[in-house]
C-alpha cells in the first residue's frame, strides 16, 4: 500500500542525521504529494468501481433510479480533510487529562443550563416518557454539538461517499450509512445534496448517523416531521429514545470510582462490552470500588490517565448505554461528568 511506504519513508527521515526544519517539511510534503498521485482518484464517484456496485444494489434492493443515483454521486466530492479527521479522533489521540478539559469548562456548563431552561418543558416530558434524566439529554447535546452551535459543515453526501469509497478500514459501515442516508432523504422528501453534518456524516443537535435516525429519531413535537436539525423538541426526544432503546435503567447509577491493588491483574480492564463481571469478581482481580456496591453488581472497569496519575472507575449498565452513542469510555465519562456539573448549576436557579 502506498500509505505504508509513505509512513516508512517518514520514519527513515526521522532517523536520519538532523536536518533543517525547512528541508524536512519539504521532503515530507513531496512524499505526501507523490503518494496522493499514486492512489486512484475519482473526481466523479459514479465512476468508482465500488460505487457502480452500490448503484446496482440500490436499484435492485431499494428501487432507486440509476440515473438519480449517478447524479448524486457525480455531485459528491472526495474530502481529504474528512479522511485526515478519521485518522485522529480526539477519543483515540488524547489522554483523559487532555480530553476532559475540552468539555468541562464554565461556558459549556453555562450553555447547558441555558439550554435546559429554554427547553425545560420538553426535557421534563422526555424524562417522564423515556425515563432518561434531563441532565443526560442536555449533556449529550452539549458534548456532540455544543447545544446546536456546531452541527458540522460537511455535506453529508460528501462525508459518506468519501468514507464509503475511499476509507477501506470501515467501508462496509459507511456504505450502509450511505444507503440509509439516501433512504432517509427519500422518505423525508429532501434533496440528498442539501443536509450538512459532521465529518463522519452525523447530523443534527444529537449527531445521529442516518441509520440511527431511521431507527430511533422521533417526532417529539408532533408536527409530522422528525426534524433533529432545527427542532429542539425532536432532538431532545430522539436522544432520550436512543438511550431508552439502548438499555438505560431509570434511577440507577452510572459510574463508581475504584482503586487498584498493587497486585492488580485484570485481563478485561478497558474492555467496552456489556457488563458481565461482578464487583466481587473484580475484587479478586485487584480492583475495588471506593464506595459500596452490591457484590453481584455487574460492571466494566477501566483506567484513565488523569492529571494526578492513573484513575480507575467502574462503569455500570447506564455507563455502557452512553458508550452505545460513542464507544469511547472517555466520551461516556465526559458526558456523565458534564451532566452532573450542569445539574448542580441548574439546582442553584
Amino acid at each position: 500500500m502506498v500509505y505504508l511506504s509513505l509512513s516508512s519513508s517518514v520514519r527513515i527521515l526521522e532517523s536520519s542525521p538532523v536536518k533543517s526544519i525547512v528541508t524536512r517539511v519539504v521532503q515530507v510534503s513531496v512524499l505526501a504529494a507523490l503518494a496522493a498521485l499514486a492512489l486512484p482518484s475519482y473526481a466523479d464517484y459514479s465512476k468508482h468501481p465500488e460505487a457502480k456496485k452500490f448503484v446496482a444494489d440500490m436499484v435492485s434492493k431499494n428501487s432507486f433510479s440509476k440515473a438519480e443515483l449517478n447524479t448524486w454521486l457525480e455531485s459528491a466530492e472526495k474530502k481529504q480533510s474528512i479522511l485526515d479527521a478519521m485518522a485522529r479522533p480526539a477519543e483515540k489521540s488524547k489522554t483523559w487529562k487532555e480530553y476532559r478539559p475540552i468539555f468541562m469548562v464554565p461556558l459549556r456548563i453555562e450553555n447547558g443550563v441555558k439550554f435546559w431552561v429554554e427547553n425545560k418543558a420538553e426535557l421534563d416530558r422526555a424524562e417522564k416518557e423515556f425515563g432518561v434524566p434531563a441532565e443526560m439529554i442536555v449533556a449529550i447535546i452539549g458534548v456532540e454539538t455544543n447545544y446546536g452551535r456546531n452541527m458540522g459543515g460537511h455535506r453529508v453526501i460528501d462525508a459518506l461517499s468519501t468514507l464509503a469509497f475511499d476509507y477501506p478500514p470501515r467501508a462496509p459501515f459507511f456504505l450502509s450509512e450511505l444507503e440509509n442516508y439516501l433512504l432517509l432523504t427519500r422518505e423525508q422528501k429532501h434533496d440528498p445534496l442539501e443536509f450538512k453534518g459532521s465529518y463522519a456524516g452525523a447530523m443534527g443537535f444529537g449527531q445521529f448517523m442516518p441509520s440511527s435516525y431511521r431507527k430511533w429519531a422521533v417526532d417529539f413535537s408532533g408536527d409530522g416531521f422528525t426534524d433533529i436539525w432545527k427542532n429542539q423538541s425532536d432532538a431532545i426526544g430522539s436522544v432520550a429514545n436512543y438511550f431508552k432503546e439502548h438499555g438505560w435503567k431509570t434511577g440507577e447509577p452510572v459510574t463508581v470510582g475504584a482503586h487498584a491493588a498493587d497486585n492488580m491483574n485484570a485481563a478485561q480492564l478497558n474492555s467496552i462490552v456489556p457488563p458481565a463481571i461482578t464487583v466481587d469478581e473484580w475484587r479478586k482481580q485487584g480492583i475495588n470500588p471506593t464506595s459500596w456496591l452490591p457484590p453481584n453488581t455487574r460492571a466494566i472497569a477501566f483506567q484513565f490517565e488523569g492529571v494526578d496519575g492513573a484513575e480507575y472507575w467502574f462503569g455500570l449498565q447506564n455507563f455502557y448505554t452512553i458508550t452505545r452513542y460513542n464507544r469511547s469510555p472517555m466520551y461516556a465519562m465526559a458526558v456523565y461528568q458534564l451532566s452532573q456539573y450542569i445539574k448542580i448549576e441548574m439546582g442553584k436557579i
